[in-house]
């Protein structure tokens, strides 16, 4: 068995995979496919927030860098936005709860979403330091 097939955090994040129309504070669409090999979820991002449109893709998996044996603990993802913007994150499913950091695991600003039975709907929302942030949720279209 490889380390990809024993890596079942990662894995878990199979429940992503297909076209979602996110509503709330950003409306639009994220479709999320695996990377050849595996290693890697990429999430083609095409939503307007505040009337400016968001278009990018979001890698997400282990950080392995050059000459490393071990990938991180932790599934880190990187956002490139079309507009030249870069954001890292830090993806967490627990059970149907999917937390997914701003920046590195424990940051107060972070997306907490909950699927519901069907795994066809996850509804949840945003959290800014100092009491921001903005309901957000996804239903699978595809």
């Amino acid at each position: 068995m490889t380390q990809q097939q024993n890596d079942l955090q990662l894995k878990a994040l199979d429940r992503l995979v297909g076209t979602w129309k996110v509503s709330g504070g950003t409306e639009g669409t994220v479709t999320y496919r695996w990377m050849e090999g595996g290693f890697f979820l990429l999430q083609d991002v095409d939503m307007i927030q505040d009337g400016q449109q968001i278009k990018g893709l979001e890698v997400i998996g282990r950080k392995r860098g050059f000459g490393d044996e071990r990938p991180s603990e932790d599934i880190w993802s990187t956002y490139y936005g079309a507009d030249g913007c870069t954001f890292a994150y830090v993806y967490e499913l627990d059970g149907d709860t999917l937390t997914i950091w701003g920046g590195e695991k424990g940051s107060p600003a972070y997306y907490q979403g909950t699927f519901d039975e069907s795994g066809d709907t996850v509804t949840g929302g945003w959290v800014y330091p100092g009491g921001g942030g903005y309901d957000s949720s996804m239903t699978r279209i595809g």
